[in-house]
């Protein structure tokens, strides 16, 4: 099985291109994924807070390390020391595109090409081989966010992310609905208690700092082009 964040970074390339479509920040979305999926797997929980004035804190669980060498490294930075998740998805999420679509190329859903753009930057691309994964993921989303399923708790948590970046309306065919409508049952699986409370904590918690992280770069990137 695919982590949660190898699938959201699947669902933000071009297939033909390999290169990111419609997003140019996508460290804390990929940090928020994991940060997330460790939350699922009870690894990390969010502590309540003590104060309004302060972000609760994401904090490792005893010895519940993951075994998957991804995972596993997640847990570790968690569990250097209780965190904000909005300070966590950022270093979560540095690096984290080029080792997941290095373990896609392992498996034969990637492939990898380097070239350089203009012939002098140098660039790296991940164009689709296998679409098998990804078809399996867009049916899923389809199936909560178009026919109104109720999702698992991977499909929601997914959903959940694309809701906070504005991208859950781009990555399933409509079938009639509109951007919009797709875009508030978005919202209501991001806020619905289809997970344990622990999870849904979490995963507010992690889209709540992916929002603030995209929006922050957005501005930066803003200023520093007038």
């Amino acid at each position: 099985m695919t982590l949660i964040a190898e699938d959201l970074l699947l669902l933000m390339l071009d297939d033909d291109k390999g290169t990111l479509t419609g997003t140019s920040y996508p460290q804390p979305a990929l940090g928020g994924a994991l940060l997330i999926e460790l939350a699922l797997t009870g690894a990390v929980e969010v502590e309540e807070k003590t104060s309004m004035w302060k972000s609760a804190k994401v904090r490792a669980i005893p010895d519940a390390r993951p075994e998957d060498p991804v995972l596993g490294g997640g847990y570790d930075l968690v569990a250097e020391k209780p965190r904000s998740a909005q300070d966590l998805v950022g270093r979560l999420g540095k690096g984290l595109q080029d080792q997941l679509a290095a373990r896609l190329v392992e498996r034969g859903v990637l492939q990898r090409h380097e070239d350089k753009v203009l012939g002098l930057f140098p660039r790296k691309r991940w164009p689709a081989v296998d679409s098998r994964q990804e078809d399996d993921v867009r049916r899923a989303l389809t199936a909560a966010l178009v026919q109104g399923m109720v999702p698992d708790d991977r499909t929601g948590a997914l959903i959940a992310l694309l809701s906070s970046i504005d991208k859950a309306h781009k990555v399933v065919d409509h079938q009639g609905l509109s951007s919009r409508e797709v875009r508030k049952r978005a919202k209501e699986i991001s806020e619905g208690a289809w997970a344990a409370k622990a999870v849904r904590d979490a995963i507010a918690a992690a889209n709540a700092a992916v929002m603030a992280a995209v929006t922050a770069s957005t501005a930066a990137a803003t200023v520093a082009s007038n």
